[in-house]
C-alpha cells in the first residue's frame, strides 16, 4: 500500500508523517536547514498483520512541483494536508487537480495545526475543503482534525489509514518500475528505488534499463523497506542491481523493464482532459509521466483527443497518465491518458482515424482495446503485448475469443483478413480478363495491384492461406484463380504442335527453332513468349528456353542441396547436369533473378522455397 501526501508548502505534511510513523521523511541537509521539503521523502509504517504502509512525502512549494509529480505515479491513496490556520491555499487546489488528472486515487484529508485555531475556524476550513474535494471529484473524502504538536486526532487517523487496503495484485502484467533514486552502498553496490507500476520481480531476474537498453541482474530486493525475494506492483521497491552500468548513467525517470524495447515513444495519442480551453490548438508543453519530465508539442485533434510529439522518448504503455503543463512550466493545462503509443505521422485528421481513436478512448479493459486495435489495422504481436504491458500467456488468453488471423508475427481480425482476400481475388479476376494469355500474376505485383497500402510483409501470408485453402493456384510462381486456364489462339496452337516436340532436356534458342522449321524468327519468338506465359517453357536468358519440367528438376536439385545444409555453385551444377559451364551459369543466374536463390560469392543459396514447387504445377 502506497500513500502520497499532497498540499501547500508549510502545512505540516512531513511533521504529520513523523507523528504517524515516527520517521522524519526529510533526508537532505538543505531540507533540515530550511525546514522545507524539497525532494521526495519516504516513510514506512509496519502493521500488526504483516503489511507495511509506505508513504511518499512530496514537496508543497510550487517551485518543486516537478518533484511532487514524480512521486504520485502508481500510488493507491492520497493524503491531502491542509493547515487549519491557512485553510485552502494555491497548492492545495493545484495538488488536488494534479491527483485528479493522474488517475483520481482515493483521498483522505488531514486538517493539521488544529491547536493553533479555535473550533469555529476548524469548522470553516472543513467546509472549504469539503467544497473543494467535491468540486474536483471526491464527493465523500474523509476528514481528520489533527495536531502533530499535541497529537490530537493522530491515533484516529492512524486507525483510518491502517484500515486501507491496496487493490488486488493484477497478474499477467509485465514488470515496470519508474526509477526515482539511484545510489551506491558500501558493500552492496548500486541500488535504485522506485514505485512498481505493474508486474512482479524476483531476486535473480534480469531487467532492462530503458535509457541504455542494458540488461541488469537483480541481486537483492527490498519492498516497503523490508528484505524480500519477490516484490510486485503497488510497492516501493529498492533493487540492488549488477551489470555494465554506473550510478551516473541512471537518472530519475529511467525505467526498469521486464522486457526490452530499444526505442521509447516520441509520438503518441492521448485522451485529453483540459482544465480550461487551450489558447492555440498546437503549442509547446512540459510533460510529466511517472518519474519522467520532458518537453514536447501538443496538437489538439479533437476536443478530447490530442497528439504529443516529445523532445525525448518516454517508455509508455496504453492507459498511462500524463500531466501537461504550459511552456513555462508554471500552469497545469490538463492531463492525458495514453491511447496509442506510436501515432502515425500523416493523416491524423482523417475521419476513420479519429473515429478509431474514439473507440480506443471508449475501451475500458484490455479485451476491448485489443479488439479495437485489430478491427482497424493489423498489429504486431509484440507491439500489442507491449502496449498493454501483458505477458505472453495473458495476451494469448485475451486473444483467444477474438480469434485473430496470425500472419507470422502479426495479427489481424478475421473480418479484415476476409476483406483483403476478397480484394486479392477481385484483382486477380480483373487481371485474367485483361491478360487471358498470361498464366497469372506474380506475388508482389498482385499485392501492389490489390493492396497497395497494406503492410508488404502481411500479404504473402494471406496468399499462402488462400493457396492452402484452394482459393488460389500457383504455377511456376504465377498466381491464378482455380478455374482459370490460359490458352493459345488457334494459329499459335497449330504452330506449337510443331515446336513442342523439339524440346527435350536441352535448352533451345529461338533462332535454332526458326531455322529447323523454316519459320520467321519473329513469329517463333512471339510464340515462345506465349508458351512461356502459359508455363510450358521457361527462358533462362533472352531467347533461350528450357521445358518448364526441366526447370522443375533443376529447382529440386537446388532444394536438395539446401536441405543438406549446402549451397550450389556453377561447377557443382555443371557436374550434376553433365552440361557446359556457360549453361550452368545461365540457369543459376535465372534462379537468382527469379528470387528462388541468391548469390553469395560463387555460391547460390536457396531464398524462396515456395517457387518452383511440385504443387505449383
Amino acid at each position: 500500500m502506497i500513500i502520497a501526501t499532497a498540499g501547500h508548502v508549510d502545512h505540516g505534511k512531513t511533521a504529520l508523517l513523523q507523528a504517524l510513523t515516527g520517521v522524519d521523511a526529510d533526508r537532505l541537509p538543505e531540507e533540515k536547514r530550511r525546514g522545507m521539503t524539497i525532494d521526495l521523502g519516504y516513510a514506512y509504517w509496519p502493521q500488526p498483520d504483516g503489511r507495511t504502509l509506505g508513504f511518499i512525502d512530496v514537496p508543497g512549494h510550487e517551485k518543486f512541483l516537478a518533484n511532487m509529480l514524480a512521486g504520485i505515479g502508481g500510488i493507491h491513496h492520497a493524503l491531502l494536508v491542509v493547515a487549519c490556520d491557512d485553510g485552502v491555499m494555491p497548492q492545495t487546489r493545484e495538488h488536488l487537480q494534479l491527483l485528479s488528472l493522474a488517475g483520481q486515487p482515493p483521498l483522505s484529508v488531514a486538517l493539521t495545526k488544529a491547536d493553533r485555531v479555535d473550533a469555529a475556524r476548524i469548522a470553516e476550513v472543513q467546509q472549504q475543503v469539503a467544497q473543494l474535494t467535491q468540486q474536483l471529484g471526491w464527493p465523500a473524502a474523509a476528514q481528520f482534525v489533527t495536531s502533530s504538536h499535541t497529537q490530537q486526532g493522530i491515533e484516529t487517523l492512524r486507525q483510518h489509514l491502517s484500515s486501507l487496503n491496496a487493490p488486488a495484485f493484477e497478474p499477467g502484467r509485465r514488470f515496470r518500475l519508474a526509477i526515482d533514486r539511484a545510489f551506491t552502498l558500501k558493500g552492496t553496490g548500486l541500488v535504485v528505488t522506485g514505485t512498481a507500476l505493474s508486474g512482479e520481480v524476483r531476486v535473480g531476474d534480469t531487467l532492462w534499463l530503458s535509457s541504455l537498453n542494458l540488461p541488469l541482474r537483480v541481486r537483492a530486493l527490498h519492498a516497503q523497506n523490508q528484505p524480500v525475494t519477490r516484490a510486485q506492483a503497488g510497492e516501493r521497491i529498492a533493487l540492488n542491481i549488477v551489470g555494465d552500468v554506473e550510478k551516473a548513467q541512471i537518472t530519475r525517470g529511467d525505467w526498469l523493464l521486464a522486457q526490452p524495447r530499444p526505442a521509447g515513444t516520441q509520438r503518441l495519442i492521448v485522451a485529453l482532459r483540459l482544465l480550461q480551453p487551450l489558447k492555440t490548438a498546437s503549442q509547446p508543453v512540459h510533460l510529466h509521466h511517472a518519474a519522467s519530465h520532458v518537453t514536447g508539442r501538443l496538437t489538439q485533434l479533437t476536443d478530447d483527443v490530442a497528439e504529443l510529439v516529445l523532445s525525448q522518448p518516454l517508455w509508455l504503455a496504453e492507459n498511462d497518465r500524463i500531466i501537461i503543463r504550459d511552456s513555462n512550466a508554471q500552469h497545469t493545462l490538463g492531463g492525458g491518458r495514453v491511447l496509442l503509443c506510436d501515432s502515425k505521422k500523416r493523416g491524423k485528421r482523417q475521419p476513420d482515424y479519429l473515429q478509431w481513436l474514439q473507440q480506443l478512448a471508449a475501451a475500458r479493459d484490455d479485451s476491448a482495446s485489443l479488439q479495437a486495435h485489430l478491427a482497424y489495422q493489423p498489429a504486431a504481436y509484440d507491439e500489442l503485448g507491449w502496449a498493454r504491458q501483458l505477458t505472453a500467456p495473458a495476451l494469448d488468453a485475451l486473444l483467444l475469443p477474438l480469434n485473430p488471423v496470425r500472419l507470422g508475427t502479426s495479427l489481424m481480425s478475421d473480418t479484415m483478413a476476409s476483406a483483403w482476400q476478397q480484394r486479392l481475388r477481385e484483382a486477380l479476376s480483373a487481371f485474367h480478363q485483361q491478360h487471358p494469355e498470361l498464366p497469372g500474376i506474380g506475388h508482389d505485383r498482385l499485392r501492389r495491384v490489390a493492396l497497395p497500402h497494406a503492410p508488404a510483409p502481411l500479404v504473402p501470408g494471406l496468399i499462402d492461406q488462400m493457396l492452402a485453402q484452394g482459393e488460389l493456384r500457383q504455377k511456376q510462381g504465377w498466381l491464378h484463380l482455380p478455374d482459370f486456364a490460359p490458352r493459345f489462339n488457334p494459329q499459335e496452337a497449330t504452330l506449337w504442335q510443331q515446336v513442342e516436340p523439339l524440346f527435350s532436356d536441352q535448352p533451345l534458342w529461338v533462332r535454332d527453332i526458326a531455322d529447323a522449321l523454316q519459320q520467321d524468327e519473329e513469329q517463333i519468338r512471339g510464340l515462345l513468349l506465349t508458351a512461356a506465359r502459359l508455363g510450358h517453357i521457361t527462358a533462362i536468358v533472352r531467347d533461350r528456353y528450357y521445358r518448364s519440367a526441366q526447370i522443375q528438376i533443376f529447382a529440386d536439385l537446388i532444394r536438395q542441396c539446401a536441405a543438406a545444409g549446402g549451397s550450389t555453385s556453377a561447377a557443382d551444377f555443371r557436374n550434376q547436369l553433365g552440361t557446359g559451364r556457360k549453361v550452368a551459369v545461365q540457369i543459376l543466374e535465372f534462379f537468382d533473378r527469379s528470387g528462388f536463390t541468391r548469390r553469395r560469392g560463387n555460391d547460390h543459396l536457396l531464398r524462396d522455397a515456395r517457387l518452383f514447387t511440385p504443387s505449383a504445377a
